[in-house]
């Protein structure tokens, strides 16, 4: 019954955002180049490839970064930059952003061979000793997400920018996900699991 609340409780957290438009996307995705890439797949490390991304889950990061402006914090997702960025836009802008970006295909990436065996198990099957549940559960077996749920796809992720966000859910520097889902498992990662789950999910496909 539980695991029904939260699927459904997930479904209405996500679906309110409307379709956007991808040409008005594009054309409104100029300022996000230097960071972001031209096609959406950034070659800092420390930023996320939005290429390939759910919409869905790109138009509520969108929102989260503007309310922490307008909640001086209180709330929603904190970041220098993006409280800037995110600052002037309006709903319409953050759904045709979010609907370019998705649009656009994803680059590849790889899994290091000498982190597998740290984070393969980790990944599939958690840790039950230690409350750490499965990575798969959520971002599935090639790490696609869901968007209906709101789960991010990792697939693909630029590893410093990965390892920076598990960073900052187990500080709770980061805490707009839903439920503390992301928190509760991070708090629990040592610094060598974080890493070896970053550059792991890169690769999966």
């Amino acid at each position: 019954m539980k695991k029904l609340v939260l699927i459904f409780t997930l479904v209405a957290s996500y679906s309110a955002w409307a379709q956007g438009d991808v040409d008005a996307g594009k054309l409104k995705a100029t300022t996000c180049v230097a960071c972001h890439g031209s096609d959406g797949n950034a070659t800092i490390g420390q930023y996320p490839k939005l290429a390939g991304q759910h919409a869905d889950y790109l138009a509520k990061q969108l929102a989260d970064y503007k309310l922490a402006v307008t909640s001086s914090g209180a709330q929603g997702r904190s970041n220098a930059v993006m409280a800037g960025m995110a600052a002037a836009l309006s709903a319409t802008d953050m759904a045709d952003l979010s609907a370019y970006f998705s649009s656009l295909p994803l680059s590849g990436n790889t899994t290091p061979k000498n982190v597998i065996a740290i984070a393969e198990p980790l990944y599939r099957f958690g840790d039950p000793e230690r409350g750490i549940a499965a990575c798969i559960s959520c971002h599935g077996p090639r790490g696609n997400g869901t968007s209906l749920s709101g789960f991010p796809k990792i697939s693909g992720q630029n590893a410093q920018y990965t390892q920076l966000q598990l960073q900052a859910f187990r500080s709770s520097a980061r805490n707009n996900d839903l439920n503390a889902m992301m928190r509760l498992v991070a708090v629990k990662l040592s610094d060598d699991e974080i890493s070896a789950l970053s550059a792991y999910v890169g690769g999966l496909h």
